[in-house]
């Protein structure tokens, strides 16, 4: 009996290491996107944007704001496809952390009140594509494979097979 439990667990494991490639695709285009419709929308409404930031205390907010929102907008984009994503997710975790200690955290009235915040959960996130990486599915992927292969040894094997298997 505990043989086949054995045998069953590994089987599972197997099939499940497949389909490693999931996760980081799914949050890398799940958190580019946020950032990449939040850049934009800033960027697009940059008055506002402005006086909120001079609402927090923010220096020279006519200078912050069009930088963080140009930061979300291109770092978004680079998380979107996957290149340079370990150095992208730098800048948003420094964009989120200046937003948790300007908008956030005079409103806390603990440290454990910061875990239900958006804005903790994406540093966890940037953190975990950082040390992670962005996957097989990924520009940054693709041209590793390309350095290491050579161009044409890379395109003679299926594209879809290489990632997946």
């Amino acid at each position: 009996m505990l043989d086949r439990l054995l045998a069953l667990r590994t089987r599972a494991l197997d099939r499940l290491r497949r389909l490693r490639w999931i996760p980081p695709l799914v949050t890398r285009l799940a958190v580019g996107w946020v950032f990449v419709e939040s850049g934009w929308g800033k960027l697009h409404d940059l008055p506002k944007v402005i006086d909120f930031f001079r609402e927090l205390g923010i220096p020279h907010p006519e200078l912050q704001a069009p930088f963080a929102a140009g930061t979300e907008l291109v770092c978004g984009a680079l998380l979107l496809v996957g290149l340079a994503t370990r150095l992208a997710c730098v800048p948003l975790g420094a964009v989120m952390t200046v937003a948790i200690a300007t908008a956030l955290w005079p409103d806390l009235d603990g440290a454990s009140d910061l875990y239900f915040k958006g804005e903790f959960l994406f540093l966890v996130l940037f953190t975990w594509i950082g040390v992670h990486g962005p996957g097989p599915l990924s520009l940054d992927a693709l041209l590793m494979r390309l350095v290491r292969r050579g161009p044409q040894e890379a395109a003679a094997s299926p594209p879809l097979r290489r990632v997946l298997v």
